[in-house]
């Protein structure tokens, strides 16, 4: 089994149109009916009826939709287990939200390797639909991140949240803050809409941006207003340029902990999830739990 074949049969699954799965996985389109007809010989089944309605899955394709699922999730893990540094018992593949990669990384990966410390660890830094993504196919074992995509083969757990604040280099208070040198922060979709709900009025503005470093540099080149991490937001004001925006709302971001199904109750992620809730908590332990 050619671990192509899976890949175009589960993006075909996606999309629905042989046209549409060609461009996204950048072949043409007799590519993929190839690898179609190659894997339904291979299983010896029909997956996929076409028709001027479009592409639909048959029950057989139906069938083995879940086992395509796992076996490409296997595949990737294999591979991963296979390349683990010399003297670490295995590799741990870790995505974080890029916001809290920013202020976090350090204190919970140094709690990880105190708790793991025959691991090797490889962290990147991401936004929440590459991790989900990268957890189903096993590119991934563990992700903390801001926006769950729901997924028959994804886990998440609440982990806890994070504050931001607002603060402006010419306002103290919120009635006071000019919309055109305020930058709208779109940090999550959950983010985004508080953001739109409780400050109507700036969801118009010029700039908006998707991380609290962004807010916080163009905040520091231009001046304004907006919402940054707490510890940014601290930062900032201890410079004396900025001031909190007093009664505006601080908005709380959740955090998951996110892993594929299979994983859900194993020991290390369990021991890596209770780790980013104690770290989130205020409670920084030793991460032997």
């Amino acid at each position: 089994m050619q671990i192509e074949l899976l890949e175009t049969f589960l993006d075909l699954v996606e999309t629905r149109s042989f046209n549409r799965t060609a461009e996204r996985l950048n072949l043409t389109q007799s590519t993929v009916s190839g690898r179609i007809a190659a894997l339904e010989a291979a299983l010896e089944a029909k997956l996929f009826t076409r028709s001027r309605a479009g592409t639909d899955l048959t029950m057989e394709g139906r069938r083995f939709d879940a086992h395509a699922r796992s076996l490409r999730h296997e595949w990737h893990e294999a591979k991963r287990r296979i390349q683990v540094p010399d003297r670490a018992a295995h590799l741990i593949r870790l995505g974080i939200q890029n916001d809290l990669a920013a202020q976090h990384i350090g204190d919970w990966v140094a709690d990880f390797r105190r708790a793991l410390p025959d691991a090797a660890f490889y962290i990147e830094p991401d936004y929440s639909n590459q991790m989900c993504a990268d957890l189903l196919t096993g590119v991934q074992d563990f992700a903390v991140m801001f926006s769950p995509k729901p997924h028959p083969d994804l886990h998440f757990e609440t982990v806890g949240d994070v504050p931001y604040h607002m603060i402006s280099s010419e306002a103290d208070r919120l009635a006071d803050v000019a919309p055109d040198s305020f930058i709208f922060a779109h940090f999550s979709p959950a983010f985004e809409a508080m953001h739109r709900a409780v400050t109507p009025d700036l969801a118009a503005s010029a700039i908006s941006v998707g991380q609290s470093g962004t807010v916080a540099a163009l905040l520091t080149a231009m001046g304004g207003a907006g919402y940054v991490l707490e510890k940014t937001a601290d930062g900032l004001l201890g410079g004396g340029r900025f001031r909190r925006v007093e009664d505006a709302p601080v908005l709380r971001q959740p955090v998951y902990a996110a892993m594929h199904l299979r994983h859900r109750i194993a020991p290390i992620h369990r021991r890596l999830t209770r780790i980013v809730q104690r770290r989130l908590a205020g409670r920084t332990g030793t991460g032997q739990a």
